[in-house]
């Protein structure tokens, strides 16, 4: 697996590198060899000191982004914490492929409801990233995965561009576009 470690507004120790490649070295057992992992370390001064380190992981497995970020007052602390979710996450998703075989499935109903209307705001952030066919179980579970609240994709069975969300009730709905 290859693990790119960045710091932003701190100088990441050489024991600290060697430390993380220790951590997420034995990923490579659970994603395969090529899996690619982004650590990204930053020192924020905050009035609270538990928040003074955060470390975020991401991890690109054949197209599956798994996500995790944690905080913590030290270091190796908080790079222990990010270590748990996402084996945690990864658990989860090898479950998830495991009973995908065996006829259950993460996604509940497609219920579609209309979503909010909201008072017009400026566009502050612009995101861009690689869209790949997909059904919509697999993205669920990428929803799951990067524990976002909804995710766009490219719908593999009708080639439109859909998004799935999670409703407060718990379920998942899915949002299919319709020119009118």
């Amino acid at each position: 697996m290859e693990l790119a470690i960045n710091g932003k507004n701190t100088e990441i120790p050489e024991a600290v590198k060697q430390y993380i490649e220790k951590k997420f070295g034995r990923l490579d057992r659970h994603l395969g060899i090529t899996a690619e992992a982004e650590v990204m370390i930053s020192t924020e001064m905050t009035k609270s000191r538990q928040d003074r380190y955060v470390v975020q992981v991401t991890i690109n497995s054949k197209g599956t982004l798994i996500r995790g970020e944690e905080r913590g007052l030290d270091l190796f602390v908080a790079i222990d914490s990010v270590a748990d979710v996402i084996n945690r996450q990864i658990e989860r998703y090898k479950g998830r492929l495991y009973n995908k075989g065996r006829g259950t499935s993460p996604l509940k109903a497609e219920t579609i409801t209309p979503p909010e209307t909201q008072q017009p705001g400026k566009v502050v952030k612009v995101k861009r990233f690689p869209v790949k066919p997909m059904d919509t179980e697999e993205a669920v579970e990428q929803m799951e995965l990067l524990g976002h609240d909804f995710f766009l994709f490219l719908n593999s069975a009708s080639g439109q561009f859909n998004v799935v969300y999670r409703r407060n009730d718990g379920d998942y709905g899915l949002i299919e576009p319709e020119l009118s």
